[in-house]
């Protein structure tokens, strides 16, 4: 069934039931009391009367309760309609179409009522305007049909082509072919129409009227040719009528002239290239399938770039899927770039927030499209009051609404518009309030509500004249937000902006003890400072270091009391599984000569352990790279590259497993736990970060490493070498430990046989002195009570004798360092 057979299927039922209603509306007028006698005639009816009676009262409560259930609205319309109350369904019609857009079936079923119900020209002008609202809403072509078909048979002047009535017609059916004449399947009827009434109006002119007869065969002609520009599904037999009609008006052949044909050729190929995109369109298929073939016609209309034609697709598109928010943002952005008559755009963004009343884009861009057109105050007012009574699906699309709003008015008061419109400030600053009291408890998004207020506090100053507002508009917000730095910030910098030093220096002092986010207390002080060198005298200067630096010292220590329980949580719940892995590699291995009995070595060894912590804890030297570390700290295992660090001497060891680990240098002396876990933000995985800092001022050294749980990982935290970090270039290397120490382990593996050999050449004289480098061998420095026999450039006990140095024979120092390096090695002898 075509869709004109389908509109007819569903108009018939209404014109049944609108004779019913008529019927029974003359029934209670001539006869009161038939009602009750045709209700004892049968219960059947009574039951059913109730039965609708109950519906309505229930269909009444929900629609009291939720006024915007669109289906609700439909049945309630239905229900009074079947009962007959004339006077409520008129009101419910009302109701509804001030909150939605009706359907086209639904406008005819309306009209139609209204026809048979009403008399005289008053009845004729009600239904003219039932007509102009539903072609409004949708583009139907059989409503336009109806309302031709109605102007013609009910207006005397029209009926009787009168001068005036004719006129009308004439408007009337060019509105209708600019709204529906390019419909490719239907827009045909449409142009018959007006064929057939100018055929009509030729015969009313009088036979002496030989002028207006030919002026009026022209104006058919004109229509002819019209329509064959336009491709449509009747072209053929359209073709026929022309050749018909020129022949029993003048016997001529005109109709089969070279222009005339030309353009039906053309319009005949655009038809064939749009016939395949009619048919997928018109098929009975599921809303997707149908919604994509629209979408792909609409790609081949946007090919060609006709806007017409563009347009009265999407208008075909809309009629199908009202809803689709999608389409109505596509179209309305289309018509915003293409159409330059605002009337347009306009009613296109009114139809738009009427189907999709919850997107706030449209809202937003409809307000747009007022402003530009240059719409009065009133009704840029009464469509933003409108916008504000939708429900949308974020606060952000209320607070953009909002902000669209403010920027309208900002505008209108800086132009000459204002002194038309009379707005004034105060509407900005009452926007402003309704936008801060509405989204303060909504919005989640800090920052966008900080920025309403930076914006509000700046027109405040600009166009109010009023600081002492402005400054209200700040203490209203650090009432909400008052943990946010970025609040303070704004604040600060308003006052800074308008040279008010001292105000903005009071506002330091009370926030610089806030505890705020991430680094933002450490900021706030640092702010402080700058501001002073910048803007303060060196008393005021001082005192701002005075008050800053011991907060500084407080935020520092709790820093690090929070790094080191991440720290202890993340290493002690790993550490028995790493412990599983190597046990053999976590015991240390001290280098003694194979001369020392096991008593002697008993007896040294907790001398030998005692004197190296008490080097590192006088020192407090801190390894950079795992090389240096092994070198330095006994409790570093060499052979399997794990760092043993002492956080407390009365707790367990802390372990640290550096297989996913990097190392990183050229560290801003500044940074933090938190920048550098910034910095690796995108990277993932971190699992502790240890910034290596100085034993006694706790001073960071610009050197850290960061632990990763995987080497995927690890691979792409090494891809950010170079990087910037608070200004400086980082060096982010691969931490391994073995890499200094795989000579010293493949030393250590063949240390007693080398020291027996060297033994032996002593005794026999044969040695050949080994020469190192300066760099194998770092200057250490000894201390303790026995540390007056200990030469220059000799390395702590435990470290292998065949790495010392050998100076040359005529250095006398040398000749001690021999003697001394032999004390030791007498022991081996026997052994050996």
């Amino acid at each position: 069934m075509g869709e004109p057979e389908a509109l007819d299927a569903a108009i018939q039922p209404a014109e049944e039931d609108s004779h019913d209603i008529e019927d029974e509306k003359m029934e209670e007028v001539q006869n009161p009391g038939s009602d009750a006698e045709s209700d004892s005639d049968t219960d059947s009816d009574s039951d059913d009367e109730n039965e609708t009676k109950a519906q309505i009262e229930a269909l009444e409560s929900e629609l009291h309760n939720n006024a915007f259930n669109y289906d609700t609205h439909v049945q309630y319309i239905k229900a009074l309609r079947k009962h007959g109350d004339i006077e409520k369904l008129r009101l419910a019609r009302e109701s509804m179409s001030s909150l939605f857009p009706l359907s086209p079936e639904m406008w005819q079923e309306w009209a139609k009522d209204e026809v048979i119900i009403r008399t005289g020209n008053e009845a004729i002008s009600e239904v003219e305007s039932i007509y102009e609202r539903g072609v409004t809403d949708y583009l139907s072509v059989s409503l336009w049909c109806d309302y031709l078909d109605f102007v013609q048979e009910y207006d005397p002047s029209v009926r009787e082509c009168s001068i005036s009535g004719v006129s009308k017609a004439r408007n009337l059916f060019e509105r209708a072919l600019t709204a529906a004449g390019l419909h490719v399947t239907e827009g045909h009827k449409i142009w018959e129409m007006y064929r057939e009434f100018e055929q009509a109006v030729f015969l009313t002119i009088p036979e002496t009227d030989h002028q207006a007869k030919v002026k009026q065969i022209q104006r058919i002609r004109n229509l002819f040719h019209r329509q064959f520009s336009v491709p449509n599904a009747e072209l053929e037999s359209t073709l026929l009528a022309y050749k018909a009609w020129e022949a029993n008006i003048e016997g001529s052949a005109d109709g089969q002239s070279a222009h005339v044909m030309s353009g039906y050729q053309k319009a005949l190929q655009m038809y064939n290239a749009r016939a395949h995109f009619e048919e997928l369109i018109s098929k009975e298929e599921p809303d997707s399938q149908k919604f994509q073939s629209f979408t792909t016609y609409l790609k081949f209309e946007h090919s060609f770039g006709d806007p017409a034609r563009i347009q009265i697709l999407y208008e075909c598109a809309i009629a199908k899927f009202p809803v689709s928010a999608d389409l109505w943002v596509e179209y309305t952005q289309y018509l915003d770039k293409t159409f330059k008559i605002a009337r347009i755009v306009r009613e296109a963004y009114h139809r738009a927030t009427r189907n999709c009343s919850w997107v706030g884009d449209l809202w937003v861009r409809y307000l747009l499209s007022l402003e530009r057109s240059r719409c009065s105050e009133e009704e840029l007012s009464t469509v933003f009051e409108r916008a504000l009574q939708c429900t949308f699906s974020s606060y952000e699309e209320y607070l953009n609404i909002f902000l669209t709003r403010v920027d309208g008015l900002r505008r209108r008061i800086s132009s000459v518009v204002q002194a038309e419109d009379g707005v004034s400030y105060a509407s900005i600053r009452d926007v402003f309030q309704r936008a801060s009291e509405y989204l303060a408890q909504n919005l989640n998004d800090d920052e966008s509500f900080i920025r309403l207020h930076s914006y509000w506090s700046r027109l405040e100053i600009k166009l109010g004249k009023d600081l002492i507002a402005a400054r209200g508009v700040w203490e209203s917000l650090l009432k909400i937000h008052g943990t946010v730095l970025e609040a303070w910030q704004g604040y600060i910098s308003m006052e800074i902006e308008s040279g008010h030093i001292n105000e903005a220096r009071s506002l330091y002092k009370r926030c610089y003890t806030r505890k705020f986010a991430g680094t933002g207390s450490e900021d706030i002080c640092h702010s402080w400072l700058r501001f002073e060198r910048e803007y303060g005298s060196l008393d005021e200067f001082d005192v701002a270091v005075q008050k800053v630096s011991p907060r500084l010292q407080e935020l520092q220590l709790l820093r690090l009391q929070q790094e080191s329980k991440n720290v202890a949580v993340t290493t002690y719940g790993g550490s028995n599984s790493s412990k599983g892995k190597v046990p053999e590699k976590r015991k240390p291995a001290p280098d003694l000569s194979d001369a020392d009995s096991p008593s002697k070595r008993r007896k040294t060894m907790p001398e030998k352990s005692k004197k190296i912590k008490e080097n590192d804890r006088e020192e407090g030297k801190q390894s950079a790279e795992a090389k240096e570390a092994s070198e330095l700290d006994v409790n570093k295992t060499e052979a399997s590259g794990t760092v043993e660090v002492k956080e407390n001497p009365q707790k367990k060891l802390v372990r640290f497993n550096d297989d996913c680990t990097v190392f990183i240098s050229n560290l801003n002396l500044k940074a933090t736990d938190d920048d550098l876990r910034s910095f690796f933000a995108d990277v993932g995985g971190v699992v502790a970060i240890r910034i290596l800092k100085d034993k006694f001022t706790r001073e960071s050294r610009g050197l850290a490493y960061v632990d990763f749980s995987d080497n995927e990982h690890l691979a792409a935290a090494l891809e950010k070498n170079k990087h910037s970090l608070l200004g400086k270039k980082l060096s982010v290397l691969k931490s391994d430990p073995q890499q200094g120490s795989k000579k010293k382990a493949g030393n250590r593996e063949t240390r007693p046989e080398q020291r027996r050999m060297d033994a032996k050449e002593t005794h026999k004289g044969r040695r050949e002195p080994r020469i190192e480098t300066q760099s194998q061998t770092p200057q250490v420095q000894l201390k303790g009570k026995n540390t007056f026999a200990v030469p220059r450039n000799v390395k702590p006990l435990g470290w292998s004798s065949s790495t010392k140095p050998i100076p040359e024979a005529d250095d006398e120092g040398a000749k001690s360092n021999e003697e001394f390096r032999n004390m030791f090695l007498k022991r081996s002898t026997p052994e050996n």
